[in-house]
C-alpha cells in the first residue's frame, strides 16, 4: 500500500497542527509512501515488534471499534483525517505515532469493506 507525493501533501495540509501526525507523515515520505513500511518504522521507534505481515492490519483490527463509530467513518470515508486523529489520539488505544499510518490504511483499504462485520 503506497501513497502518492500528492496524498501525503493532501495529508499534510489537513493535519498541520497535529505534530505527532506530522512526524509519522515525516516517517512515510521517507519510506517513499510505502506505508507499511514507514508503520513498521515507527513500531520499532515506539518498541513494537512487528512480527507479521498483516502486523498494521491487526492494529486497524484492535481499533476497530473506535474507527467505525458513526462520526469518525464518515469524515474516513470523506479522506478527511483531523477528527478521527484527534479521537483516537485522546482515545489511547494505540501509540501515538501509528495513528496517523492507521487510519490512511484504513482508508486505502476502505472504510466501508473495513467496517462490515466479520463472518
Amino acid at each position: 500500500m503506497r501513497l502518492t507525493s500528492e496524498e501525503i501533501r493532501y495529508y499534510r495540509q489537513q493535519l498541520a497542527e497535529l505534530e505527532v501526525a506530522s512526524k509519522a507523515l515525516d516517517v512515510i515520505e521517507e519510506a517513499e509512501g510505502d506505508l507499511e513500511d514507514a508503520a513498521t518504522t515507527i513500531a520499532l521507534a515506539v518498541g513494537q515488534t512487528p512480527d507479521r505481515i498483516d502486523w498494521l492490519e491487526g492494529w486497524a483490527k484492535r481499533c476497530r471499534l473506535a474507527i467505525c463509530q458513526e462520526k469518525i467513518r464518515h469524515d474516513l470515508e470523506n479522506n478527511y483525517l483531523v477528527n478521527a486523529v484527534k479521537y483516537l489520539l485522546e482515545e489511547k488505544i494505540c501509540p501515538p505515532l501509528l495513528v496517523t499510518p492507521l487510519l490512511i490504511y484504513v482508508i486505502k483499504k476502505g472504510v466501508n469493506q473495513f467496517c462490515q462485520p466479520s463472518s
